[in-house]
């Protein structure tokens, strides 16, 4: 959450940390089109972040903008306003997340890609569900890509398929994403992935196009942190050509191998499945399947995994920071334009954060004056 300062006395530093162009995306977004009043995309904007960053409600944020000053606008109208802005919080998050990935690209010349999906949920069994689908860059810790969907539907679960990929890319992800046309969209765009194998989503084969022998494979492992590593193709359905890789798995602590048996088997009792043997076999294991050349030993890639626990950070940061997990219960328009404007307004935490740190001693960029300024002047 933005403090209640920033939309004060620091609205200047605000502004000075906005997308390039953010005032025209509000006429080109029809933003504003058939305001009767306050017509000016800066003025419309700080009511809005009144409610979406500072957790005001409607009926409050229009009183604290009457008494403001900003605009005489009931709580309904600026719901409204939240709808007809929805492309525009949309093109704000996307306009953020170009500028900083061309900023991130010029300090590092890594391309590691942390991804993840998280739900949303509106309040109540009958309440409607968004899935955002979320990449971190590593090491710089900055978004360069989000997609929101619904939750139900074709294309709508956790895929690589909703990232753009390009060559010198290496996406991790967790076993959500471990399935052949996830794999299949990220390396024929030249990328590399690191995924957590599923062994139930997927079929691994040998070099010899054989079924592999995961169980003999994984029960040569015996000791705690023992590493091994294994040339395998994964490929989907009978027919599809398998995509060559390495399967790297460590066996886990004994107290890591119980906790993860009674999860597992917990949730076979609350589906009403039977538990299989293969089922408590794997979880004594953590299994990962990667692309990555071989000058990356199967010890670096478990621990190129385990950065991705870093994005799941940042969708608790979200839900903490931003109130991103407690959608209000209104109509698909109005929750889709407060999704966008949370991200929005998590996104430009970020980027204040980031200035704060690295830009001392005042923590914002200093903007270049109209007019030359003479030295006898000052």
């Amino acid at each position: 959450m933005l403090s209640p300062d920033v939309m004060n006395e620091d609205w200047s530093v605000l502004l000075s940390l906005m997308p390039q162009g953010w005032e025209s995306l509000a006429l080109e977004t029809l933003a504003l089109k058939g305001l009767r009043q306050d017509k000016d995309a800066g003025v419309c904007l700080r009511i809005l972040l009144l409610h979406l960053a500072c957790g005001h409600s409607l009926r409050e944020t229009a009183t604290r903008a009457r008494a403001s000053g900003l605009a005489n606008l009931s709580d309904v109208a600026i719901l409204k306003r939240l709808r007809k802005s929805k492309n525009w919080l949309k093109e704000l998050c996307r306009k953020l997340l170009r500028e900083d990935a061309l900023a991130t690209q010029r300090k590092s010349g890594l391309a590691l890609r942390l991804i993840d999906g998280t739900l949303i949920q509106e309040p109540g069994p009958t309440g409607s569900a968004w899935r955002i689908h979320y990449s971190l860059r590593w090491p710089e810790l900055a978004c360069d890509h989000f997609t929101l969907t619904a939750t139900q539907g074709k294309g709508t679960g956790e895929s690589l398929a909703h990232f753009a990929v390009e060559q010198g890319d290496h996406l991790v992800a967790d076993r959500g994403y471990s399935n052949f046309s996830s794999v299949a969209h990220a390396t024929s765009g030249g990328a590399v992935v690191t995924i957590r194998l599923n062994p139930r989503a997927v079929r691994l084969v040998d070099e010899l196009q054989k079924p592999f022998q995961l169980k003999r494979a994984l029960r040569s492992l015996t000791k705690t942190s023992e590493v091994g590593c294994w040339t395998v193709g994964l490929t989907g359905a009978a027919g599809q050509p398998p995509i060559t890789g390495r399967l790297c798995a460590i066996r886990k602590s004994q107290a890591a191998i119980n906790k993860a048996q009674a999860k597992v088997t917990r949730s076979a009792s609350s589906n009403g499945r039977k538990l299989q043997p293969d089922t408590l076999l794997h979880a004594e294991y953590v299994m990962v399947f990667t692309t990555a050349p071989a000058t990356l030993s199967a010890c670096e890639i478990l621990e190129i995994y385990r950065l991705r626990w870093q994005v799941e950070l940042v969708f608790k940061r979200f839900k903490q920071i931003a109130q991103l997990g407690h959608l209000p219960k209104e109509d698909e328009e109005s929750s889709q334009a407060w999704l966008y404007g949370k991200l929005f307004v998590a996104l430009l935490t970020e980027r204040l954060i980031r200035y704060a740190e690295t830009l001392s001693p005042w923590g914002y960029g200093v903007a270049t004056p109209a007019k030359p300024e003479s030295v006898a002047g000052i």
